[in-house]
């Protein structure tokens, strides 16, 4: 946590580096400006807004003697890609600096308490899965030298997120250790289900897509926190929006948005050959993402301090255990990860 005097010493910071920003810009700083710390999202970031002439929201990351950002290379490839995205007004990297547009409070989660009506929820995920789409339709080979171009959702992947929940939750926040028995279930079917995922053709993922990394500014949805963007299958960032920890969509419009990003993308790239695999792979990607969601909210709290998240967890798992009673061979999973959760 920040101590008060910390905080005042970054505010010294960012307003030295915003008018610094403002000279080069050509820009008037403002006599009286205010600067006021922002609620992060899950990383270490810092965000601050400076509410001068024009509000500006000032990102403090972690300085690096290197030209290249992934933040900065992958929101300038999203923008051309017509991915709308904050604008980059100026940047320090050795000082671990960004000045970006302020997009608001609003984020979709935030947006999705104000309607009322389920046909309004479900417009508000259109749009969303829109941007997805535009996402998901950027061809790697425009990007050979990206940097998610190399990276990829492939089994190492995906089972490394599988050992940080039981590492974070299970041993970390839990204080279990797993019999050997358990610890078979446990790898044996996490290996199956990532092997499968692993195996399908992959497009470019957000990698984090859900109702707190989407800003609602007038009638724009904008995509935030996309710096870790990798190759993955299509439904990762699929189950990330629809099966989101910290909403719960209603059912059917959940089957409409399946549906329609099934018909209006994945089916004509023929990536998957049917709509009834691809609904498995979604089911298989739910479980290694929603499991995986479990160990983050845990290490957050862990980690940082930040008690935020703790509510999420037992939603999550409810989740995940709805998911693993549809299929009789996740029986033996379903039963440890109960077994380990109830009792705790």
């Amino acid at each position: 946590m920040t101590s008060d005097t910390e905080l005042e010493t970054e505010k010294i910071l960012v307003d030295s580096l915003f008018q610094k920003s403002m000279e080069g810009l050509k820009k008037k700083a403002g006599e009286e400006r205010n600067i006021l710390r922002l609620t992060g999202d899950a990383s270490s970031r810092r965000y601050f807004r400076v509410e001068a002439n024009k509000n500006y929201v000032v990102c403090l990351q972690q300085p690096t003697d290197e030209d290249k950002d992934t933040f900065l290379e992958i929101q300038k490839i999203f923008d051309k890609e017509k991915i709308r995205v904050p604008r980059i007004y100026d940047y320090d990297l050795k000082k671990g600096y960004l000045l970006e547009e302020d997009l608001g409070n609003t984020t979709l989660l935030k947006h999705l308490s104000t309607l009322s009506s389920p046909n309004e929820e479900l417009n508000a995920y259109r749009k969303a899965l829109e941007e997805m789409i535009k996402i998901h339709s950027i061809p790697k080979s425009d990007y050979s030298m990206s940097t998610f171009a190399s990276l990829f959702f492939d089994k190492e992947k995906l089972m490394s997120e599988v050992e940080f929940t039981k590492a974070q939750l299970i041993e970390g926040l839990f204080g279990q250790s797993l019999t050997k028995k358990q610890e078979k279930v446990l790898n044996h079917a996490f290996s199956e289900i990532c092997q499968a995922l692993a195996s399908q053709s992959m497009v470019v993922t957000h990698r984090d897509y859900h109702s707190r990394n989407l800003m609602v500014v007038n009638q724009d949805f904008v995509v935030i926190d996309f710096q870790d963007a990798r190759m993955g299958i299509p439904q990762y960032d699929l189950v990330s929006l629809l099966e989101d920890c910290y909403y719960k969509i209603s059912r059917s419009n959940k089957h409409i948005l399946k549906k329609e990003y099934w018909e209006n993308f994945l089916k004509e790239k023929h990536f998957q050959a049917s709509f009834e695999e691809y609904c498995i792979l979604y089911d298989k990607m739910t479980i290694q993402r929603v499991y995986k969601a479990l160990g983050s909210f845990a290490y957050i709290y862990r980690m940082r301090g930040d008690i935020r998240y703790l509510k999420y967890i037992g939603y999550a798992f409810e989740k995940l255990r709805d998911i693993l009673f549809r299929y009789k061979g996740y029986n033996d999973l379903r039963m440890v990860l109960s077994e380990i959760y109830y009792e705790y």
